[in-house]
């Protein structure tokens, strides 16, 4: 896994994950897999599932990096507290995975508590062999 600023200010991590080194044939099977996860823990929600793809693809103009076959975030929150107003700016969180021909590729923001940070990073681990 790898930490990289993006844009200069958004801490990201992110693993790209050989199609040979995973179980997984699809975005799909990937946040299927997420899902289980999120629902089988003690304060994870499940939100939603979103086809960014599939949404960028119908704006006119649209610009789809190289190589992307499909694109879906899978959202969902570890809200056990709300101390402010300002928490509501970080959540809810969210995994990107993309597939490409080769590879898939999965994203998500750094959580503001170590823990879940841990959480969120066993969880993608999880999705190699």
């Amino acid at each position: 896994m790898q930490k990289i600023q993006f844009m200069d200010k958004y801490p990201v991590y992110s693993m790209v994950i050989k199609k040979e080194e995973t179980k997984f044939t699809s975005v799909d099977a990937i946040l299927n897999h997420f899902e289980t996860l999120i629902e089988a823990h003690p304060i994870a929600k499940y939100i939603a599932t979103f086809d960014h793809y599939e949404h960028t693809k119908s704006i006119e103009d649209c610009v789809i990096g190289e190589g992307i076959l499909k694109a879906k975030n899978i959202i969902f929150c570890f809200g056990k507290q709300l101390p402010n107003a300002q928490v509501l700016a970080v959540r809810p969180r969210s995994f990107g995975v993309s597939e490409f021909e080769d590879r898939f590729e999965v994203a998500f923001l750094e959580v503001p508590n170590p823990q879940l940070q841990i959480v969120q990073s066993e969880w993608v681990e999880s999705l190699k062999n």
